[in-house]
């Protein structure tokens, strides 16, 4: 279990300003989340849409890069730290809905969209 404290710690150590503010963002909403965003780089999420087209949920948020390998069937909201460019374009052609974790977490704080990987 990992405590708030220490994902402030993490957090102030990010270079990257907008990651910081996800990790204290997301710090009150889901500490699971918070805990995966304030990894170090090197164990950072990447999740295909391939992955993302086996899910079963409506609403999803990915705590790291979705890429653009596979293709997407779905009409589902993904929501992630960053979107590869191949990605947004086929989210957009399936009728996706997607966004940043940061837009999410302020207009919906409660975060009811499942957590993935």
């Amino acid at each position: 279990m990992i405590t708030k404290t220490k994902i402030n710690k993490r957090a102030k150590k990010k270079r990257n300003p907008l990651l910081a503010k996800a990790i204290l963002l997301s710090k009150n909403a889901s500490l699971e989340l918070a805990k995966k965003l304030s990894v170090p780089r090197r164990k950072k999420i990447v999740v295909n849409l391939t992955d993302l087209n086996k899910t079963d949920y409506k609403k999803v948020i990915v705590p790291g890069k979705v890429l653009g390998k596979g293709e997407i069937n779905k009409k589902i909201s993904v929501y992630a730290f960053g979107f590869s460019k191949t990605a947004i374009e086929k989210l957009k052609n399936a009728g996706c809905k997607f966004g940043s974790i940061i837009e999410e977490i302020e207009k919906n704080p409660n975060l009811d969209a499942e957590l993935l990987f």
